[in-house]
């Protein structure tokens, strides 16, 4: 018989193992790639404790440390709130803002707003949290997401704790606020400053898998627009002054980019070791 039909039915080609390698890229910019002396010094530092720990470890270990920092961020920026406060500075925006979301508010507008700010709550966001946590993780067949998920939520509910405490500032009165009240100190907001970390890292963690410009956008585009809806719903609701809101949101970018710095650093190491082997894209993937 010829030899052609004593070959079987053809076997189509498997498809290329995904990895760290296929997350070296956002748009056309390489995460592995450091251009300033101090990311340089931090990629010798990360491939340093990883050939003694393992790439995982070293995330982990770089991400406790980037906490601490963000912790000492937070105490930081409790005093320097403390002395803006004292000198009315941007605190002079607090009533203003709350005056303004008064005359915006309405019944049905109350009910809706109260159900989107129940999405960035104690209940809500873990439960979102933990979905694009299990979904990433399983699809990805990596530790990774998990692993920067739950330390970015963490550091998250720990400085929105440590804040609070240092500062223990009374929430707007209650005539000003629309039920169901809450009674925890109002600085600072902690649905703000959770939507900044856990909507920025997941759109982080997209971004790195999507080869579009367009939906790297939207994907940015839908943090950025959730973050500063809930700060502005906890606001519109009386639940927090506009300054509560104002410096979770920078407290929330600072560590987001904590996060995200740690595990450039881990894909820096990853690839310098595994990635010329392993990986199947060696340059930048096409705009579309």
């Amino acid at each position: 018989m010829p030899e052609e039909f004593n070959r079987g039915p053809a076997k189509e080609p498997s498809p290329p193992v995904r990895g760290p390698a296929d997350e070296r890229f956002v748009g056309g910019r390489d995460l592995t790639r450091w251009t300033t002396p101090q990311g340089k010094l931090l990629a010798r530092w990360m491939d340093r404790i990883s050939s003694m720990l393992g790439p995982h470890a070293a995330l982990i270990l770089t991400l406790a440390v980037g906490a601490m920092v963000a912790v000492l961020l937070t105490v930081a920026s409790t005093e320097i709130y403390e002395a803006v406060t004292e000198g009315d500075g941007v605190a002079e925006l607090d009533r203003p803002a709350l005056d303004a979301a008064e005359s915006l508010r309405s019944p049905w507008l109350n009910t809706a707003v109260t159900a989107f700010t129940n999405i960035g709550g104690p209940i809500g966001m873990p439960i979102l949290a933990v979905l694009v946590l299990v979904i990433l993780t399983f699809r990805r067949r990596s530790w990774t997401p998990a692993i920067v998920m739950i330390t970015a939520a963490g550091g998250s509910l720990l400085m929105t704790v440590v804040a609070k405490q240092f500062i223990g500032r009374a929430r707007p009165a209650l005539a000003d606020a629309v039920p169901p009240f809450e009674s925890s100190a109002s600085f600072p907001s902690g649905h703000s400053l959770n939507a900044v970390v856990i909507a920025g890292v997941v759109a982080y963690l997209l971004m790195l898998r999507q080869t579009r410009r367009r939906s790297r956008f939207l994907t940015g585009g839908a943090a950025v627009l959730f973050a500063l809806t809930m700060g502005l719903s906890r606001v519109y609701l009386g639940h927090h002054w506009f300054t509560d809101v104002l410096v979770a949101w920078t407290l929330g970018v600072a560590w987001l980019a904590l996060v995200i710095t740690a595990h450039r650093l881990y894909l820096t190491v990853w690839y310098r070791r595994e990635g010329p082997v392993h990986t199947h894209r060696g340059s930048p993937p096409a705009e579309h």
